[in-house]
């Protein structure tokens, strides 16, 4: 059962997906909501330490704190409007800092709700899906920072690969399967099978013993990478919500070697739940 979640606001920013979906996932579950906004310690470049006046950075420090305060404001007016039980909070960190902490907190919930870092821009939120996934022991809803509807669940699609994290990705879902109107179960290959067998077909039998009804099916990464062909597949698909393990390796050889956990947060166009 999902009935207790908590979410990162995204702070600095006109607009917040993380918070509007996390409430439609509250509604979707009945579940209580906890968001958490950062007010971000000043950085200070190294090479001028001691140069900096104290008037900046607490004009920076000020700056961040109504950032912070502006994100609350905006996430506990769109809860009202909804009715959902709620609570904020406002915490400062580092940027390091604030991905270890979440990673902490969110070890007290069902699963929490982060958005997309925007490509190319330097933001904390990556930083903080990774702590969350490393650090928690909890499944992690990453939602994409163009998202605008709410929670929608028409088809979902499960990417497996036999792997310990999908198995915890599958068993995390549960509660978004039993909602979920059609359940695509996906394997990625690098070639086609040389029989009929189906590698997927024993989860897809566990998952028909929960009283799921799904359909396995064999897609081959043959001139793109994984990620992209797991996306590309979403959106002929038109899947909804992606479950996959995230980070099969350690956060350092997938930054070093890339990986399909990196690819998917990097170009994702519908919300994910991960599990590590």
């Amino acid at each position: 059962m999902t009935k207790d979640l908590v979410v990162n606001l995204t702070v600095g920013a006109s607009r917040d997906v993380a918070g509007p979906f996390a409430i439609s996932l509250a509604e979707a579950f009945g579940a209580h909501v906890a968001a958490v906004a950062y007010s971000y310690e000043p950085v200070i470049p190294p090479t001028i330490m001691g140069g900096v006046p104290t008037a900046f950075v607490e004009q920076q420090r000020e700056e961040n704190d109504k950032a912070a305060n502006d994100a609350v404001a905006r996430f506990e007016e769109a809860a009202k409007r909804t009715g959902v039980s709620f609570e904020t909070r406002i915490l400062t960190a580092s940027v390091a800092g604030a991905s270890d902490m979440f990673g902490a907190i969110a070890r007290r919930f069902d699963l929490a709700v982060i958005a997309q870092a925007e490509p190319e821009k330097v933001q904390p939120e990556e930083l903080i899906v990774e702590g969350a996934l490393f650090g928690s022991g909890r499944p992690v809803v990453v939602v994409p920072y163009i998202q605008k509807a709410p929670l929608k669940l028409d088809r979902v699609m499960v990417c497996w690969d036999a792997s310990r994290n999908a198995a915890r990705a599958v068993a995390d879902a549960m509660p978004f399967l039993h909602k979920a109107r059609a359940v695509d179960i996906v394997m990625v290959a690098s070639e086609r099978p040389k029989s009929d067998e189906i590698a997927g077909a024993t989860i897809g039998q566990h998952l028909a013993r929960h009283g799921l009804q799904v359909d396995v099916k064999r897609i081959v990464a043959t001139e793109t990478d994984v990620a992209s062909t797991i996306l590309s597949h979403a959106a002929d698909s038109a899947a909804d919500f992606i479950v996959m393990g995230g980070y099969g390796h350690s956060r350092l050889r997938e930054f070093i070697w890339g990986g399909a956990t990196r690819g998917i947060l990097g170009a994702m166009t519908v919300p994910v739940l991960m599990s590590h």
